[in-house]
């Protein structure tokens, strides 16, 4: 039989310790609550990544006293990106402003485990190799309660926890509990194989595009640059069963920029690349009795963009304020905040993910892009400044 612990009861139960569960157990036990993190995997894998971190995001890193932790990790300074459509190269200096002058791009296995060690140092209780079973509530009113979780062994746990937040990826088993309902959905989706490379050239980000291909090359820990390459879900799907991952990425490298091509024939691999076959994204409801969600559980747009990491922890912090204030207004907030930040970043990813664009429209979708990303990181200032959840 097994064996079940006694009851225990926190603030906050987050369940997933990637990025943005990680951020929201660091700034809620920072702000002094009592918080619980867990994750089903084991401490310090790795995970599925775009691994660039737009300039919010570093703004964040920056104010929470992270970004020098990942600097002297082995991420470089990012300090330059190109452009390429078709033969047409517009390289761009990151320039500074709102306090910071470069991007990095960490790998996950390095990013997390400093937001989760930062959680820990900060007063939350963390566990891994422990899994969600099922949501606890309130008979009378289906309050979500807390969670009954299993670890290592089979032990079984009933966490009591005034919010218990999903933060479990895409495919989220709280969103799923839940019921949270869809607001909006995608209609394109890409599919991407990437794998990571010796003896690349650091020249900043690089991101090409062609006719239905996107491709990139992105510097990363120890020296190493993350190769991508896109295509539409659908022809993705039909390739891949054609192909081994590593003639598919050097084919669709060739598809998208000859000079990428040239690079990569140069480079050394380091390890298998990794399929990605594509899913739509998606705006869910992320508050209601008792529970919240936050990063992909409750947003999720096409990685192409490569936004993911920074939605998530804008909108970490933006839940940590919620959760600290303790009103269901509040919640109500950082839904509303969430969706009027995320709308734009949402409908121009999905036409971009399309591939029905001219090298000239893509162009000007990626202005707007940069627009709306200037419109977030203008909000991000204000909302989280003079000083993030103190220590």
């Amino acid at each position: 039989m097994p064996q079940t612990r006694p009851n225990t009861h926190f603030d906050a139960l987050i369940v997933g310790a990637r990025c943005a569960g990680a951020a929201t157990s660091m700034l809620l036990a920072r702000a002094g609550l009592k918080v619980l993190l867990i994750d089903r995997d084991e401490a310090g894998t790795d995970t599925m990544s775009t691994h660039a971190l737009m300039r919010g995001a570093v703004m964040q890193l920056d104010r929470w006293g992270l970004l020098d932790g990942l600097l002297s990790a082995g991420a470089p300074p990012i300090r330059k990106t190109t452009f390429h459509y078709g033969a047409e190269a517009l390289p761009l200096d990151i320039r500074p402003g709102h306090g910071v002058d470069i991007l990095v791009a960490p790998r996950r296995s390095v990013l997390d485990a400093q937001l989760v060690e930062a959680a820990r140092a900060a007063g939350a209780v963390v566990r891994h190799r422990t899994a969600l079973r099922a949501l606890l509530r309130e008979p009378a009113t289906g309050r979500v309660i807390g969670a009954t979780l299993s670890g290592p062994g089979g032990r079984t746990e009933h966490v009591h926890a005034a919010i218990t937040v999903g933060a479990d990826g895409r495919r989220s088993s709280v969103a799923r509990q839940v019921g949270a309902r869809s607001i909006s959905q995608s209609v394109h989706a890409t599919g991407c194989v990437y794998g990571y490379f010796d003896g690349i050239p650091d020249d900043g980000f690089r991101w090409y595009y062609g006719p239905d291909v996107s491709a990139g090359a992105i510097p990363t820990n120890d020296g190493s640059h993350c190769v991508f390459a896109a295509i539409p879900a659908d022809a993705f799907r039909t390739l891949k069963s054609l192909h081994a991952p590593s003639q598919l990425l050097t084919r669709l490298a060739e598809q998208s920029n000859p000079d990428l091509a040239a690079v990569l024939r140069d480079a050394k691999p380091c390890t298998r690349p990794i399929l990605f076959a594509g899913a739509p994204g998606h705006l869910r409801q992320c508050h209601g009795p008792g529970w919240a969600l936050v990063g992909d559980a409750g947003y999720f747009k096409d990685p192409l963009t490569a936004h993911g990491i920074t939605d998530a922890l804008r909108d970490a912090e933006c839940l940590a304020n919620a959760v600290v204030a303790g009103t269901k207004a509040a919640l109500v907030t950082y839904q509303d905040t969430r969706d009027r930040l995320s709308r734009g970043l949402f409908e121009i990813t999905d036409r971009i993910a399309s591939f029905n664009w001219s090298l000239r429209e893509l162009q000007q979708l990626h202005k707007q892009l940069n627009e709306e990303m200037k419109r977030e990181q203008g909000w991000m200032e204000k909302a989280f400044t003079p000083a993030p959840l103190a220590a």
